[in-house]
């Protein structure tokens, strides 16, 4: 039997209390959804996707998740967050809440594109 060790990014979402721990990896699955091919990291301490540069960003909190897609990622869909708070980068997803894995879908598929659009 071949035991594969964990990924820096599994080895992040394992240090959380088991609610959290479901959730992070609920929010990764949906990104890797949209982006199978995307490289997972550890960068700027925080779990990171990378395809042809930074694509996402999560990491988790004692009352919240934080999902980073960037000021375009956030710009772009600022209509759709008036029920979290966010910033210029970053929006915050309450652990008490069902995440929005619709919404981070569609954000990373934005992000996936325009981070195509920069290979051309």
């Amino acid at each position: 039997m071949t035991h594969t060790p964990p990924t820096p990014i599994t080895s992040y979402i394992l240090q959380f209390p088991p609610e959290t721990q479901q959730k992070l990896n609920d929010l990764r699955d949906a990104i890797l959804e949209v982006v199978p091919e995307a490289t997972e990291k550890i960068a700027y301490g925080i779990p990171t996707f990378f395809l042809n540069g930074n694509l996402v960003h999560f990491a988790g909190y004692k009352h919240h998740i934080g999902f980073y897609p960037g000021a375009d990622g956030i710009e772009a869909f600022a209509a759709e967050m008036g029920a979290y708070h966010f910033s210029k980068g970053a929006v915050q997803f309450p652990l008490d809440q069902p995440l929005p894995l619709e919404l981070v879908k569609r954000i990373t598929a934005y992000r996936k594109e325009q981070n195509l659009a920069k290979k051309k």
